[in-house]
């Protein structure tokens, strides 16, 4: 994009001011200023605009009822079992990772998959991923291809750490990397804020931004190259995730259903997730910022809570339906934030109040486009526990306890004791379960 091309088009969208210091900067800064202006679209930053214009928008959810979530038992849990493992064996699954975050709030400058979480190795969060993956290719003949989504701000550290680690063992051709979008910082008055002279403040576009991304990157037509029908998506602090589980795959595709979300019980009223509700024939995921207190604390006629399941972004998409909600626009999100910006006289301000809005987009916006949805129970001490602060819940210290506890039992449904003051780590690859314990029961001394 060349100079005139850029002025241009910020004159048409009111945008002007970005390039107010462009006789102050050297061949280098405005050369990457262009570039940045180039990635601007006229049609989002409109979009951006009449967001602001309306405001944050709190939907009703009053009306909102619980939906039916299932717990699988006995026939049904087999008959999931064993559609989930013919969808693995045909090659029909891919695993969608969520990788753009850093590991800053854990004080770790890096890519959080690359934080070493491992109790006894210090493996990254990346490996644990990965090894799953492998393990279910191996258990079922078939890869099931790892796509993951990184940022501007991790994707190359993303790749090294792949690369370092000889991909963890998957082969190289079946991880495809790609990066989110990124949106522009704008001030209540709808101007791109300019965070250097040389630069326009950006931030990615939250985890809904995956499906633009997945289609500009040629990573849905690649899934559909390769036959995938069902897409397991998760993000990256949660190790405790099992990565394409059958019964969760075979779920919801004999549901029929286009988007499948995981549920687990919410260990208090108040606890901060998504609560996915049900408004006529039309599901809708419901902030927990968004429901009264009387939601948060009715309990049904047994004494549980009346909205007991929250969500842990664990999700089934169908492949087609991601194809089709991938052309559509979809709704913004503002958060207003303390965003460096540029005086008059092009010194750079760090404000102490916020002063600015960053745009994301939401993956669980699309569920109400989805014509069948289904909803699966799990138990929250065997899929999920986060790594999200450095201390406290949620810690790499109580998601270590968790992986441990995690194997532990499995090894005790084995037969196998372990001192309690022993680490225990256990390489996904090499068991991912009891059953696999049990059958490498000669090198446990079984003999």
């Amino acid at each position: 994009m060349t100079y005139e091309e850029a002025k241009k088009m910020l004159a048409k969208c009111g945008q002007e001011h970005v390039l107010a210091f462009w006789k102050q900067l050297d061949k280098k800064q405005r050369a990457a200023l262009l570039a940045q202006i180039a990635t601007l679209e006229p049609k989002s930053l409109a979009q951006c605009e009449a967001t602001l214009r309306r405001g944050a928008e709190v939907p009703d959810s009053s009306k909102g009822k619980a939906p039916k979530v299932a717990v699988l038992k006995g026939k049904a849990l087999k008959d999931a079992v064993d559609a989930g493992e013919k969808e693995l064996r045909a090659g029909r699954v891919a695993a969608l990772l969520v990788a753009g975050g850093q590991g800053s709030r854990l004080g770790y400058d890096g890519p959080k998959g690359c934080y070493a979480i491992g109790p006894a190795t210090d493996a990254p969060l990346f490996y644990f991923h990965a090894r799953k993956i492998l393990a279910r290719s191996l258990r079922y003949g078939k890869p099931i291809p790892f796509y993951i989504m990184t940022s501007e701000a991790n994707d190359a550290a993303t790749k090294k750490c792949f690369e370092d680690f000889n991909y963890f063992g998957l082969a190289k051709e079946n991880v495809f990397f790609f990066t989110q979008g990124m949106w522009p910082g704008m001030t209540k008055d709808g101007k791109i804020i300019l965070e250097r002279p040389d630069r326009i403040f950006m931030s990615p576009d939250g985890h809904g931004g995956l499906l633009a991304a997945l289609k500009r990157s040629g990573a849905l037509a690649d899934m559909k190259k390769r036959g995938i029908k069902s897409v397991f998506f998760f993000q990256v602090d949660n190790p405790l995730v099992e990565i394409a589980d059958p019964a969760f795959i075979g779920y919801h595709v004999l549901q029929g259903s286009e988007y499948s979300l995981k549920l687990c019980a919410k260990r208090d009223p108040y606890e901060k997730v998504g609560i996915p509700m049900k408004f006529g024939d039309v599901h809708r995921m419901v902030e927990y910022t968004e429901m009264t207190k009387e939601q948060c604390e009715r309990l049904d006629k047994s004494g549980k809570l009346y909205f007991l399941y929250g969500s842990p972004a664990i999700h089934v998409f169908d492949r087609a339906f991601l194809d089709k909600e991938a052309s559509k626009a979809m709704p913004l999100h503002l958060a207003f934030k303390k965003i460096p910006t540029v005086a008059p006289d092009g010194k750079v301000v760090k404000p102490s109040e916020p002063n600015g809005y960053k745009f994301e987009k939401f993956i669980f916006d699309i569920l109400p486009n989805a014509k069948k949805a289904a909803f699966l129970a799990f138990d929250q001490k065997d899929e999920f526990s986060p790594v999200k602060n450095a201390e406290g819940a949620d810690s790499p210290a109580t998601c270590r306890a968790d992986m441990q506890a995690k194997w532990r039992r499995m090894l005790a449904a084995a037969g196998v004791a372990i001192d309690e003051k022993l680490v225990v780590e256990i390489d996904p690859a090499y068991a991912l379960d009891t059953a696999d314990i049990l059958a490498r029961g000669i090198c446990l001394g079984a003999e």
